[in-house]
């Protein structure tokens, strides 16, 4: 096992992690952006405000996107396994 193979897995490892996080994330943002919005124009300063609907988008972010997060995470789990034979031989 030499430092570029293991550079390369820990680069496709940091990837899958974007791209598995970031629909989650941002939905998050946006809704934490426009729930702040809201209580600034309307000056109400409720901390649990924000908690609800936040819960609520991230929820259906998994439900959407979920299967193909899963399917990313599996499939990456398998081109590791598939590469251990291959590290181990060096």
């Amino acid at each position: 096992m030499t430092d570029t193979s293991v550079i390369e897995i820990v680069l496709q490892a940091l990837i899958l992690v974007a791209k598995v996080a970031g629909p989650i994330l941002a939905t998050s943002l946006a809704i934490g952006l426009t729930v702040s919005l809201i209580q600034s124009v309307t000056q109400v300063q409720e901390m649990t405000l924000v908690f609800v609907p936040k819960m609520i988008g991230v929820a259906l972010v998994l439900l959407v996107a979920g299967h193909w997060m899963l399917s990313q995470l599996v499939a990456f789990t398998d081109q590791m396994y598939a590469l251990i034979p291959r590290l181990l031989a060096g």
